[in-house]
């Protein structure tokens, strides 16, 4: 009986590797037809058939719709016929890894930072990771949000010492080289970017509402920035508040925690 168990796994375990063989040809005949041509693969003859070419066309055209659909900032900023030229080489080295197309194009703009066309539009890769933070922010786990009423509650003594958390839809950034936000804002809104738009650094924070459930953005400081960090380093309000008036030292940290709440950008802090 040992034996015959031993066959049926040898069995097995052939039947899977050339399954996975034939997956994996599968996908190259689908995302990179030419890698079949040079080399011949288990799908070499299917891939020559016309269906087989509509097929291809079809997926690599759902993956760029996917994708400009997930980046319609960058995509407004360079026009549809620029994007989907650039998407077209992302798409073939990047299958989509889950069902959820949402969820697509996770490293975009890692992509836009070395591809070279793009080289003259530095904010680009800044702008697509904008359009990523808001994904993000949108399909987050829900959480009730802090509320003032929740902080002004607590022993005023054992404030220094509670640790603040970014709710998991709050996403925040800063550019310290390009007024990224700004660019993403106004393209994001579809209105037209001042003339006079002053090329310096600039943040964005992205929240989502506890009561409509949309995704919402507004400039962010640099201290603002240094103040989330800090949370979602686990430090301390006390330790927070000192690494964001280091990056900052002019700033209002009343008003900064004031307008965090405001913005559910927190969630319930953890006692001591």
């Amino acid at each position: 009986m040992k034996s015959v168990a031993r066959r049926d796994d040898a069995v097995g375990d052939a039947f899977g590797d050339e399954l996975a063989r034939f997956q994996n040809d599968f996908l190259l005949a689908l995302y990179q037809p030419d890698s079949v041509r040079v080399a011949p693969t288990s799908v070499s003859k299917l891939a020559t058939q016309p269906g087989f070419a509509v097929y291809r066309n079809t997926i690599i055209k759902g993956c760029i719709d996917a994708l400009e659909a997930n980046y319609p900032t960058v995509a407004r900023l360079v026009g549809s016929a620029w994007f989907r030229a650039a998407a077209l080489p992302y798409v073939r080295a990047t299958p989509p890894s889950s069902v959820m197309l949402m969820e697509y194009g996770g490293d975009f703009a890692e992509f836009l930072a070395g591809f070279t066309p793009a080289r003259a539009l530095p904010y680009l890769p800044g702008v697509a990771r904008l359009d990523r933070l808001w994904t993000e922010a949108h399909v987050a786990a829900d959480t009730p949000a802090l509320d003032a009423d929740t902080l002004a509650a607590l022993p005023a003594e054992t404030l220094g010492q509670l640790r603040l958390r970014p709710h998991p839809a709050t996403r925040w950034a800063w550019h310290p080289d390009q007024p990224v936000y700004a660019l993403w804002c106004a393209n994001r809104e579809e209105r037209a970017l001042a003339q006079d738009l002053p090329w310096t650094p600039d943040g964005a924070l992205l929240t989502r509402g506890a009561y409509d459930g949309s995704v919402r953005w507004q400039a962010a400081s640099l201290g603002v920035c240094a103040f989330l960090d800090a949370c979602s380093a686990d430090l301390t309000l006390a330790g927070a508040a000192q690494a964001a008036l280091q990056a900052q030292p002019n700033l209002d940290l009343t008003r900064v925690l004031a307008d965090l709440i405001t913005a559910d950008a927190l969630v319930a802090p953890r006692a001591p």
